[in-house]
C-alpha cells in the first residue's frame, strides 16, 4: 500500500515512542498535533512538548492549538486530508467534528486494558490497586471517555516493585509496536473491532498532588503501593516540621505493630514507620530543595528520637 496521509496527536513522552515508531516504519505523519508550549523549570520558561521537539528535528509540520473546537482549526485539518489520526496522550478533547475528518477514522494509543482504567492515570491507578498486569489497548475513538470499540489488547506484567515511571517507559513502548504492527490492518479494514464490556469498566481520574500524601493510618501493603505509584510525579509526601518530604522508596514489614506514623526504628538501611498494618521502611527520602538521599542519610541528619508522624487532616 502507499503510504498512509497519518495526522498524529500527542505531547509527553508516552506519545513520542509511537511517533518515533511511525517515522521508523516508514509513516511519517504530515503533521503533528501537540499542546501549546507551558512553562516549565524554576524559571519557569516556555518550553515545548517532547513530541514537538522530535516532530520538528524529524521535520514535520506542527500545530498547537489550544482547543480542536473552532471552525478555523476544524478546516486546518481538514485540509490534510488525512487517512488516519494517531492520538496517544494528547490531553484535549476531539469533538466530534475532529473525529468525522479522517477517512478511517481516528486511533487511540491508551495505557490500559480497556476497558479496566478509561482516563487521564491509568498507570497509577493499576499500580494502586495492585493490578497484576497492565497493557496498552488501541482504540477507535468516539465521543465518549475512552470508550469506543477495541482493536487490539496486549498485556505484560507488572513487577513487585516496579514503579509508575518505569511501567510507563515498557508501555510506551509497547504501545509504538503494537501501532506499527497493525497499522496497515486498520487502514485497509481487515482489523476489526470489537466493543467494550461496560460493565467492566473502571476510571482512573486525574492526580491531584493531596492524592500523593501518606496517611500513616492505611496498611503499609497500600502505602508501598502508593509509593510506587507516583513515582516520578507527583511523588508520595508526608509533613516533617511544616516540611513536605518526598518519598521515593520504601520496602514493607510485616512484623511490626504499633501507633501508626510512630517512627519504630532507625538504622543505614532506612526508616522504620508504623503503618495501620504492618509497618515500612523509607529507604528514599528528599526534603524540598535538596537531593535524594537514603534513609539512613536522612536519619543522620534529623533528629527523629520519639517522634510519630501525624496523619494528614
Amino acid at each position: 500500500m502507499t503510504s498512509p496521509r497519518v495526522l498524529f496527536a500527542g505531547t509527553p513522552e508516552f506519545a513520542l515512542a509511537s511517533l518515533r515508531a511511525l517515522v521508523a516504519a516508514d509513516a511519517k505523519p504530515v503533521a503533528v498535533l501537540t499542546q501549546p508550549d507551558r512553562p516549565a523549570g524554576r524559571g519557569k520558561r516556555l518550553t515545548a512538548s517532547p513530541v514537538k521537539e522530535y516532530a520538528l528535528q524529524a521535520g514535520i509540520e506542527v500545530l498547537q492549538p489550544p482547543t480542536l473546537r473552532g471552525a478555523d482549526v476544524v478546516a486546518e485539518l481538514a485540509a490534510h486530508s488525512s487517512d488516519l489520526m494517531i492520538v496517544a496522550a494528547y490531553g484535549l478533547i476531539l469533538p466530534q467534528e475532529v473525529l468525522d475528518l479522517p477517512a478511517h477514522g481516528c486511533v487511540n494509543v491508551h495505557a490500559s486494558l480497556l476497558p479496566r482504567w478509561r482516563g487521564a492515570a491509568p498507570i497509577q491507578a493499576a499500580i494502586l490497586n495492585g493490578d497484576p498486569e497492565s497493557g496498552v489497548s488501541l482504540m477507535s475513538m468516539t465521543a465518549g471517555l475512552d470508550c469506543g470499540p477495541v482493536y487490539v489488547r496486549e498485556a505484560l506484567s507488572i513487577g513487585e516493585d516496579e514503579t509508575a515511571g518505569e511501567l510507563h517507559d515498557r508501555l510506551a513502548e509497547l504501545g509504538g509496536t503494537l501501532l506499527v504492527r497493525h497499522l496497515a490492518a486498520i487502514l485497509e479494514g481487515t482489523l476489526e473491532a470489537f466493543e467494550q464490556d461496560e460493565s467492566q469498566a473502571t476510571y482512573a481520574p486525574k492526580i491531584r498532588k493531596q492524592d500523593a500524601v501518606m496517611d500513616w493510618r492505611r496498611p503499609a501493603h497500600e502505602l508501598q503501593r502508593l509509593v510506587r505509584a507516583y513515582n516520578p510525579s507527583p511523588g508520595a509526601w508526608f509533613e516533617l516540621e511544616e516540611q513536605r518530604i518526598r518519598c521515593w522508596k520504601v520496602a514493607r514489614l510485616d512484623d511490626v505493630d504499633d501507633v501508626p506514623g510512630k517512627i519504630v526504628s532507625r538504622g543505614r538501611r532506612g526508616i522504620v514507620v508504623a503503618c495501620g498494618g504492618g509497618g515500612l521502611i523509607l529507604e528514599s527520602l528528599q526534603r524540598p530543595g535538596k537531593r535524594r538521599v537514603t534513609g539512613g542519610e536522612f536519619s543522620a541528619a534529623v533528629d527523629l528520637a520519639g517522634r510519630t508522624l501525624s496523619a494528614p487532616e
